[in-house]
């Protein structure tokens, strides 16, 4: 039994003792033991076989009997005994953010939850925010969590793994034994959710490149380790996988493993009839083996007669077929962006004046920022009255004239009703430089009569922008039931710019409604939904997801510059 398994015991001890409210000192112990052990630079068996577990500090007679026959039998009857005195589920609600031991004993103790199925019911019928210690912002950090796990299967959101993704390619990077490192999979694909990390390394040293990977500070546990392959699971248990390959054949493994499975399906048969194999060490010739191509990716696809292809659009979606004919979209960039249509401020529920929002978007070089606040009809987010209106209009002319190559454009997100109207007349609509619409309230309608209802907005004449179109929230909420080609083609004929909205737990449109609107001649704009400045670096996310949709800058209204963006909005 390894180390870590060992602690892994010892700490879900802690957490059983924590439940059942026994003494502090006890669960404190085998938590300090467990730390120890995860800690100790050899192996837990040498120590129990020579008999020196009380040589660890923390561990004393009666902690070392309980390790031993851990170790010895690979299982330990008091922890099965405590297990047996309380509901099995219980350590699965300890998955869930925000609840720790003392709060998953106040819910079972208080309200007999003991499976994550009853912990959800109960968010959804507001029974945990008269609780002490809950409350009711808990109460739905809770019931986001427990959503975002079982609708994502063990996947996390792509700002999730990217921060992961990069905090470990970055230490990676430091290591003397690697020559080059990437990461690669799904991550490189850029697509919604992660399974799992995958990075790519080549070094002459693979054994020790390995050690320093299993060494990265979130590490908890090593689950598997070679010398080819390692995988460990982090703090927030999102596994990430290193595999390590010859230099030569670097360029050939990347390709291979950013995938998509259906891509390098499609990829190997084009090697085939060209009498070429192609593998994750290289393209070579069938006949003599001898490799054509390998140390770089993009020699891998000029070798087959393609142009190369970006990561985000192997997914076998036409792709290849683009790349025969090098006809393949120039995709935009991070760089192309010149503003966010789409950030909410103090007037209604974001978090930072409109001066903070004009400061810090001038300091990331954007040319204009749109502020859009919510509509008077939706109290929860403090809609703006009229009134209202007309003082931040005031104010946004105040910061505006202190600005010769900056401008901060005054908008709304206007709500939709179900009957298909605008929360504003049409009066209140003129006095903004442009109009989002969206749909935050009543979701269930059928799909003739939602869709209906988009339609109907969008042929106001003062709308210019459709807001997170199909409503989704990644593991939280389902799309609006739409007749989605019918919203595209209103949004052509109305010459509507569909959003990609770049909220992570949203990223609506997806990639591939994405593409589908984009063949239908729509265009679109890329807003952050912005509630704080700390959420306009999540532009890189809808640009993400317009990449998966082979969209070009030209597509998108916020890569042009204040000048243009001026003119087609008549302001």
């Amino acid at each position: 039994m390894k180390n870590n398994e060992v602690a892994e015991t010892l700490y879900k001890i802690a957490d059983l003792l924590d439940i059942k409210g026994d003494n502090f000192f006890k669960t404190r112990a085998y938590r300090i033991a467990a730390q120890k052990i995860e800690t100790l630079d050899e192996d837990i068996q040498n120590v129990v076989q020579e008999n020196r577990l009380k040589d660890i500090p923390g561990i004393g007679e009666a902690l070392a009997k309980k390790i031993t026959e851990l170790v010895t039998t690979n299982k330990l009857t008091y922890y099965e005994h405590l297990k047996q005195q309380l509901p099995e589920g219980l350590l699965t609600l300890l998955e869930i953010p925000t609840l720790g031991p003392k709060k998953v004993a106040i819910l079972y103790q208080q309200l007999n939850i003991s499976t994550i199925q009853q912990l959800q019911q109960a968010c959804e019928q507001g029974k945990l925010r008269n609780l002490d210690g809950f409350g009711e912002i808990t109460e739905r950090n809770i019931l986001r969590g427990i959503q975002l796990k079982q609708k994502t299967s063990g996947r996390v959101l792509l700002n999730v793994a990217t921060e992961d993704g990069q905090h470990y390619l970055h230490y990676l990077q430091k290591c003397p034994h690697i020559i080059r490192v990437s990461l690669a999979g799904s991550l490189r694909r850029q697509k919604e959710t992660i399974g799992d990390l995958d990075i790519l390394a080549s070094s002459h040293h693979p054994d020790d490149v390995m050690t320093y990977f299993t060494h990265f500070p979130d590490v908890n546990r090593i689950l598997l380790q070679g010398s080819t392959k390692t995988s460990v699971l982090l703090n927030d248990n999102l596994q990430v996988d290193l595999r390590v390959v010859n230099d030569q054949s670097y360029g050939a493994a990347l390709q291979y493993f950013t995938g998509s499975k259906e891509h390098n399906v499609t990829m190997r048969s084009i090697a085939i009839k060209k009498k070429l194999k192609l593998n994750e060490y290289g393209l070579y010739k069938k006949d003599t083996d001898t490799q054509i191509a390998g140390p770089n990716e993009q020699d891998i696809y000029t070798k087959l007669g393609l142009s190369y292809i970006p990561p985000e659009l192997r997914e076998n979606r036409g792709e290849i077929q683009a790349a025969k004919k090098h006809t393949l979209p120039q995709l935009v960039t991070n760089k192309d962006i010149k503003g966010d249509l789409h950030v909410h401020s103090q007037y209604s529920d974001g978090t930072d004046t409109i001066q903070t929002i004009a400061t810090h978007a001038q300091q990331i070089g954007y040319e204009y920022i749109g502020v859009v606040d919510h509509s008077q009809s939706l109290k929860i987010a403090q809609g703006l009255t009229e009134e209202k209106i007309r003082k931040k209009l005031t104010e946004i002319k105040k910061i505006n004239t202190n600005h010769t190559d900056f401008r901060v454009l005054c908008g709304t997100e206007c709500d939709i009703k179900a009957d298909g109207t605008l929360d504003y007349t049409n009066q209140t609509l003129q006095l903004f430089d442009f109009v989002y619409i969206g749909i935050h309230t009543t979701f269930k309608l059928n799909q003739k009569q939602q869709t209906q209802r988009i339609t109907q907005a969008m042929h106001n004449e003062h709308v210019n922008f459709l807001a997170h179109p199909t409503c989704r929230i990644i593991g939280r909420r389902q799309p609006l039931n739409l007749n989605l080609e019918t919203i595209i083609d209103t949004a052509v004929e109305t010459h509507t710019h569909l959003e990609i909205n770049a909220f992570p737990d949203r990223l609506d449109l997806n990639d591939i409604h994405t593409k589908m609107a984009k063949e239908k001649n729509a265009h679109f704009v890329i807003g952050t939904d912005a509630h704080t400045i700390n959420h306009l670096p999540f532009i890189q996310y809808g640009i993400a997801t317009a990449r998966r949709g082979w969209l070009e800058p030209h597509d998108i209204i916020n890569t042009l510059p204040l000048k243009k963006i001026e003119q087609i909005l008549n302001i």
